[in-house]
């Protein structure tokens, strides 16, 4: 083979240079079932071309040393993930061109000798390595044999960047620590109330009583509601949250979160509804609707200022060009304070998110969106006529397939 190419493209069309043998019809991959069972193996470039790609097409970095321990393939990605030019590394030593070692800092491909270890191991599972100067890459290889425990002929090994899982680890920890703030105080305030009444029950007048045991309570509901965003949470990042639809009266439903609002102490006329009709039927989750317009509401009545706007409307919309139109529902619930900063729009309905330090724990409007769209339906964000933020969500109509 001739080591003076450079790049993945170079070294792709010296794997097929004449004269280079490849694995025959029986070859195995070094896979086996326990009977040995052979599996073909092909070659990575030929496997490749044959789907119409290029290793440089492919969104992880990938590695292939020969059966003498040099890179012969060395692909775009694998170059952007180590920073490591590609025709730097062609024709190299794989210790050489892919420098890897351990946390422990010792030289991972001395200590996993992957050509001259055990004939039985198959490759290696994916894991945390580093490259000179710290820089941390997921590192998984496969060791490719002509026959069950023959040579290694082929070392893949494929790269990938490890900034997505620290995202989902900090996403994690960020959950964990806001659970854990969410939690401590109604938790404090339940067991010092009611550590408080049993030493000391005959020491206080009924009235005491009755605003201790009324603290407990409001502040279980506290905690009881942070537990339910959490399943929620969970169900909507695994896909398995539920949607048990029924007909359901939307404008009655806005009208009595209304109704519960101004029991609670807000004035009425801060509140404005506008239904135009008529409206088509509407199949959704009640409860879960009334999740969703419970918690706009709220935001609008606890971060927004004036009047709250909510209204109903059918609403048109075509899915593709050319496409039939698609009848649904619009709801959309406004306000006339400050609004959102236009720089905040694109993170409203992440995870944490707050636009304000009037608290809540920055998960409602994330779940907000994934009710939503378990729906089949749209939520967006803007800014409203009165100069405040609007939430518009819109849901399909008719009658579902299954009792159509």
């Amino acid at each position: 083979m001739d080591v003076r190419t450079s790049g993945a493209r170079a070294a792709a069309a010296d794997a097929h240079a004449p004269g280079r043998k490849l694995p025959g019809p029986g070859a195995y991959d070094g896979g086996h079932d326990g009977g040995h069972r052979p599996h073909q193996a092909h070659d990575p470039y030929e496997a490749l071309a044959a789907l119409g790609l290029h290793p440089d097409d492919l969104p992880d970095g990938l590695v292939v040393a020969d059966e003498t321990g040099r890179v012969t393939c060395f692909n775009a990605a694998a170059g952007r993930i180590t920073a490591i030019r590609p025709a730097d590394a062609i024709g190299q030593r794989l210790e050489r061109a892919l420098p890897l070692e351990d946390l422990d800092g010792r030289r991972w491909w001395a200590l996993t000798d992957p050509y001259g270890g055990l004939a039985t191991r198959v490759g290696q599972p994916e894991r945390n390595l580093l490259l000179p100067g710290g820089h941390e890459v997921l590192v998984s290889a496969r060791y490719v044999r002509e026959r069950p425990t023959g040579p290694v002929r082929r070392l893949v090994v494929s790269l990938r960047g490890t900034e997505a899982r620290r995202r989902t680890e900090r996403s994690h920890a960020e959950l964990i620590a806001t659970v854990a703030h969410e939690l401590r105080s109604p938790l404090t305030s339940v067991k010092g109330f009611t550590a408080t009444l049993l030493a000391k029950w005959e020491r206080f007048t009924d009235d005491q009583k009755r605003l201790m045991l009324e603290t407990v309570d409001s502040d279980a509901n506290r905690v009881t509601r942070l537990i339910a965003e959490l399943l929620d949470i969970s169900r909507i990042d695994s896909g398995r949250l539920e949607v048990r639809r029924q007909p359901v009266d939307v404008a009655a439903a806005v009208r009595r979160h209304v109704q519960a609002l101004s029991t609670a102490g807000h004035t009425a006329e801060r509140f404005m509804i506008k239904v135009r009709g008529p409206l088509p039927g509407l199949w959704a989750d009640p409860d879960k609707i009334d999740q969703v317009l419970g918690n706009l509401l709220e935001n609008a009545v606890r971060h927004g200022e004036g009047t709250v706007t909510i209204e109903v409307a059918p609403a048109s919309h075509r899915p593709a060009a050319d496409g039939p139109v698609v009848e649904r529902t619009a709801i959309t619930v406004s306000d006339e304070g400050a609004g959102i900063p236009e720089e905040s729009m694109s993170r409203v309905f992440t995870r944490f998110w707050r636009g304000s330090k009037r608290g809540g724990t920055g998960l409602g409007l994330y779940i907000v969106k994934g009710i939503v769209e378990a729906h089949g339906g749209t939520i967006t964000v803007g800014r409203a006529a009165g100069g405040g933020a609007e939430f518009r969500f819109t849901l399909p109509v008719g009658t579902p397939a299954y009792l159509a």
